[in-house]
């Protein structure tokens, strides 16, 4: 259990894990909207879209909760703050999305599968959400 614990008192590790539940909410509801979505076992350009504009939705909330509390030890819960944290984090997941949106355009019209695609695509997301997140979003405040 010590061993456990230890591990967990980093904070890129913290992040990997959560950061790996987040990629797990985000393909797993991907997976579903797009079922949901095909037809015959065809998606269309905006199908895929749409299934990656609600599956972010999903993660985002996810991955919101779990830095703040988890990952960046965020302790504010004053609403001014929240509010200005909150539009910060989903902002730099906006810009992630943009990325990750041109990302499945672009390798889905050269012939890559939608799932494929999203799941390679997560690997680009996970940085810039880790960069945008310590750099800007809950970086420590200085003494």
């Amino acid at each position: 259990m010590k061993l456990i614990k230890k591990f967990f008192e980093n904070e890129v590790i913290r992040y990997l894990f959560f950061g790996g539940l987040t990629t797990a909410v985000s393909i797993l509801s991907y997976r579903l909207f797009s079922n949901a979505l095909s037809s015959g076992g065809e998606i269309t350009a905006l199908g895929i879209q749409i299934a990656n504009l609600l599956s972010w939705v999903l993660a985002v909330a996810f991955a919101y909760i779990t830095n703040k509390i988890f990952v960046f030890k965020s302790k504010s819960f004053k609403p001014a703050f929240l509010a200005r944290e909150a539009s910060a984090f989903v902002s730099a997941r906006i810009f992630s999305l943009v990325v990750e949106a041109l990302w499945l355009f672009v390798t889905t019209k050269t012939g890559l599968n939608d799932k494929t695609a999203k799941i390679a695509g997560q690997f680009f997301v996970v940085v810039i959400n880790y960069v945008l997140s310590k750099l800007f979003i809950f970086k420590k405040e200085k003494k």
